[in-house]
């Protein structure tokens, strides 16, 4: 198996994503990583961690894809850069996942257009984690692309979601649950309401009913969906708290859970290969996780499970 890796992507690239590359390397067993970005960058890199440079393979570019850019002239205009090398790479099977902490909407324009969405699916989601109190976590989608959605969207979340808990969360029949303001089937607004509907009698996945925001760190479910606007909200939240916590000095065993690092970062769900987004702001450690979380993913042969539960 080879995993790409966006080296020039993040806010401490190149330096801090070959460290984390260098990191993942060490944990990880027949897995290729393939380093795209600045040789001339990168080997200096490897040279000071003591990294044996014949461990990775790197695809040169010095073109990258800014955080501040816009992503669809950018992708478009700079094909060559570590974005535009890592999806062409993909797409044509030269590497079974693709990771990067770089610029968000270029990672999710090239995994539309590149790779492209599986047949049947409507909107490609972006999921999250967040830490269940009694351990485990409970899987969130969407938390950002589509932060407008239709009920049949919502019920596709289900689908894809259920699945990722199952295959990659080791979860045999995973719970899923719609975010809404209270557990009542009446409760909500009329996308609330309608999607409940959708979901109440679903042969896809198993749906235990709404789950309130009281609720999103218990173990009443183990998949929540929500828009992309709420999932949003919800997964800042969590950040805020931990951020909060360490802020005070208060941090136990729970709360260090919510530390974003230990994710490393969302996949992006519903398209025809293996992406995962990782924030910009990861250090070595968080890098280390989001490639090692494309591994995981590539390794599970999501993306197909997903073809076959959608033909």
């Amino acid at each position: 198996m080879r995993i790409g890796i966006d080296i020039m992507g993040g806010d401490f690239g190149p330096k801090t994503t070959t460290e984390g590359a260098i990191l993942a390397q060490k944990e990880l067993n027949n897995v290729e990583l393939v380093l795209i970005g600045d040789e001339t960058k990168i080997l200096p890199v490897l040279e000071d961690k003591g990294a044996n440079k014949n461990s990775f393979s790197i695809v040169h570019t010095t073109e990258f894809i800014g955080m501040g850019e816009h992503p669809i002239k950018a992708f478009k205009k700079k094909p060559k850069s570590s974005i535009g090398l890592g999806f062409q790479l993909l797409s044509n099977g030269e590497i079974q996942g693709f990771a990067g902490a770089g610029n968000t909407g270029a990672m999710m324009i090239g995994s539309m257009y590149t790779v492209q969405t599986i047949p049947g699916i409507i909107r490609p989601s972006i999921a999250s984690v967040l830490p269940k109190e009694n351990g485990g976590v409970n899987l969130i989608l969407d938390v950002g692309v589509n932060a407008d959605c239709k009920p049949d969207v919502l019920y596709q979340f289900g689908i894809v979601g259920s699945l990722y808990a199952k295959y990659v969360l080791g979860i045999e029949t995973p719970r899923v649950s719609l975010l809404n303001i209270g557990e009542e089937p009446e409760k909500g607004n009329l996308l609330s309401q309608a999607t409940y509907n959708l979901m109440k009698d679903s042969k896809d996945f198993n749906f235990v009913g709404n789950i309130e925001g009281r609720d999103v760190f218990n173990d009443g479910c183990d998949v929540i969906v929500c828009d992309g606007f709420t999932g949003n909200v919800v997964i800042k939240e969590a950040e805020a708290f931990y951020h909060l916590m360490k802020r005070r000095g208060v941090l136990d065993d729970y709360f260090s859970r919510f530390n974003y690092e230990i994710y490393g970062g969302s996949p992006i769900l519903g398209i025809n290969s293996n992406v995962v987004v990782g924030h910009g702001i990861s250090n070595d450690v968080a890098i280390k996780n989001m490639i090692k979380l494309t591994a995981e993913i590539a390794k599970a042969n999501l993306s197909n499970k997903i073809k076959e539960a959608f033909k």
